[in-house]
């Protein structure tokens, strides 16, 4: 298996261990052509990215793509989907510096109303059914209202509907992410959306350099599956 990209990779300037040259490194020695940057965006109340250092990640990268001319870098974003209406960490003037956005759900994220802080208690103690619903809205609002390139780890922290969300995410062209740090898209829901045509990503979801293309989790829940290789986007065969 060839890893053509692995999109979803954290660093020092959120909660990852590693510098963004460490993590390019690693992905060069795993012969993967294209690696993506991904910190939490500013909205995660514990360790998403500041603001003003969005800017410097996006001066250091060009300056890395200078220096690399055997690997595509790039500057992603891992916003946080907020509440119901779809609402994600992203403004305009960020969104111009960025390569693409993923967005997926957090306990950390900052709530909107008092609304979205209960849906996070929800998520946390209870799991109820309101508060799949509730998640399940979020996850679809935020693909009709933004342009997102990838949904981080569906299912994880917060449960929905993933047929629901697979069948707009294909309306949208959307990703799903198959997430091999959190088992999400884990093998239950693969099974349940494998029919409807969806394109999928592979993210390490890396916080330590050296992880960076660990797909073996995804790879495996794949399998188990038996889900179509070919719809897979960041791997050949």
């Amino acid at each position: 298996m060839q890893i053509l990209a692995d999109y979803h990779t954290h660093t020092v300037y959120s909660h990852g261990k590693g510098t963004i040259e460490d993590n390019v490194k690693v992905a060069i020695e795993k012969g993967i052509k294209t690696i993506g940057i991904s910190d939490h965006s500013y909205k995660h109340m514990t360790y998403g990215v500041k603001m003003k250092d969005i800017y410097k990640m996006r001066e250091e990268i060009d300056k890395l793509n200078l220096k690399y001319s055997n690997v595509d870098i790039l500057l992603g974003m891992e916003c946080n989907i907020l509440d119901e209406s779809g609402n994600i960490d992203i403004n305009d003037e960020i969104s111009k510096i960025l390569d693409y956005v993923m967005a997926g759900y957090h306990f950390g994220s900052t709530p909107t109303s008092l609304k979205s802080m209960i849906n996070h208690c929800n998520n946390y103690m209870i799991k109820n059914e309101k508060s799949k619903e509730y998640n399940t809205k979020s996850v679809i609002n935020a693909m009709k209202n933004n342009d997102i390139f990838i949904i981080t780890h569906p299912g994880d922290k917060g449960d929905v509907y993933i047929e629901e969300i697979a069948k707009v995410a294909k309306d949208t062209d959307t990703k799903l992410e198959i997430n091999s740090s959190h088992g999400f898209l884990n093998v239950d829901q693969l099974n349940q959306i494998k029919h409807i045509g969806n394109k999928f990503i592979i993210g390490s979801d890396a916080h330590k350099s050296e992880n960076v293309g660990n797909f073996k989790l995804a790879m495996r829940n794949i399998r188990e599956a038996n889900l179509d290789l070919a719809l897979v986007e960041n791997i050949k065969i």
